[in-house]
């Protein structure tokens, strides 16, 4: 009966298969290359606690109070500086503090978007991001990656098809640095003309980069940003160079969106937590900031290396491994006729557990390919991840060649 209650948007939130996997991982000897969380003990945390206790004593009254609902001035100048760390040159008054990117994201989707809207996407995307798009009802039209990332010849095609349906899209959504889940990054030669495609097609980029700052090379890539500020909404978060715990990110946003976008955060939430907002800041204005996130991006390099490098050997004939150059995840993609979902039981006997692949697609495709994390575990865990991942990919293997006789 009390379904009856609920609107059309409640059917739309669908519960994250990460969050499922994750309750397999608090399983006894379980090894997860599940969730992609960054690993806090790679940093002093110690000094949060120091910042939240000096701003509680000094100035307890302005940041345990409502604050602006654009965000802290001082922090919007941080956030000006964190982003041109990734040649994303914006004023501070572009900057809207959200608690947490994927706030801005959801915000974003609510004032650019009408139930039945179509978004583009690469295929496989964001897994919260779906559960954005799904919650407002915005229909989701994946475009195909290879190894230099979202095609621009597909992109093209997709915005002529359904242009010609009645259905253009209104929107772009992309991750092109070390893309959640495949690990794949946007070549830079193709980043221009994706943008110059939109500009054309008059489709708005949202542009989501968590990951950026964690590159393992100094090779860096111009942002989509960078080609059209007026076009390209830039999304950014705390949570991977910081600590997801205190909800901090924010959107760089066009002058066409910023007055909306502030209207409807406070409309949201009034403003994003004081307290956290003044530790993100000190995060910045304090120094060595940039020496804090190298030092992680080395060992999340190491993780992958120890992860990528002992799996690959173990994987069958005609299955493919992505090699991605920063972030936290691995791509996996299995033969014709295999399942990652059926070797995923196999694999939670061998304890250890990662994500299906067809999560993050919307159409529920991509059952062939999984994701693998190696933010969280140490080298010598992911080494011993991966043989066993290795052992069920050959019993699961069997299983297959037994039933094929």
């Amino acid at each position: 009966m009390s379904h009856s209650f609920l609107s059309d948007a409640a059917v739309g939130y669908l519960p994250s298969p990460v969050r499922d996997v994750w309750e397999l991982s608090m399983q006894p000897g379980m090894i997860s290359l599940a969730g992609g969380n960054p690993d806090l003990r790679l940093s002093d945390t110690g000094w949060m606690a120091e910042a939240a206790a000096r701003a509680i004593t000094d100035h307890g009254n302005e940041v345990l109070q409502y604050g602006s609902g654009t965000g802290l001035a001082g922090l919007r100048e941080a956030i000006v500086e964190l982003m041109a760390a990734e040649s994303v040159i914006a004023p501070a008054d572009s900057v809207q503090v959200t608690a947490g990117s994927q706030m801005a994201l959801d915000l974003i989707t609510k004032l650019l978007f009408t139930r039945g809207d179509t978004i583009l996407a690469e295929g496989p995307t964001y897994v919260g991001a779906l559960g954005v798009f799904g919650g407002a009802g915005v229909r989701v039209e994946h475009i195909d990656m290879d190894d230099d990332g979202l095609r621009p010849d597909a992109l093209r095609e997709r915005i002529d098809e359904l242009t010609r349906q009645g259905r253009a899209p209104r929107a772009l959504y992309t991750i092109p640095n070390f893309h959640n889940p495949t690990g794949i990054s946007l070549a830079a030669e193709r980043r221009p003309e994706i943008v110059e495609i939109c500009r054309e097609a008059g489709v708005p980029i949202i542009e989501d980069n968590p990951y950026g700052l964690l590159r393992f090379e100094e090779r860096q890539v111009p942002p989509l940003h960078s080609f059209d500020p007026e076009l390209v909404i830039y999304l950014g978060s705390f949570s991977k160079i910081m600590a997801p715990g205190l909800r901090v990110g924010w959107a760089s946003a066009p002058t066409w969106l910023r007055r909306p976008l502030q209207l409807a955060s406070e409309a949201n939430v009034i403003c994003a937590s004081v307290l956290s907002q003044d530790v993100a800041r000190t995060f910045v204005t304090r120094g060595g900031w940039r020496e804090g996130v190298a030092g992680a991006a080395a060992e999340y390099a190491l993780r992958a290396r120890a992860l990528n490098d002992t799996l690959s050997p173990l994987l069958p004939a005609g299955a493919e491994l992505t090699r991605p150059a920063g972030g936290f995840f691995s791509w996996v993609t299995l033969p014709e006729g295999w399942s990652a979902v059926d070797l995923l039981e196999n694999a939670v006997d061998e304890h250890v557990v990662f994500v299906p692949g067809a999560s993050f697609y919307a159409d529920g495709t991509g059952s062939r390919r999984l994701r693998l994390a190696y933010s969280l575990e140490s080298p010598r865990q992911l080494e011993e991840g991966a043989r066993r991942l290795g052992r069920a990919l050959e019993r699961y293997g069997s299983v297959l060649a037994g039933t094929r006789r």
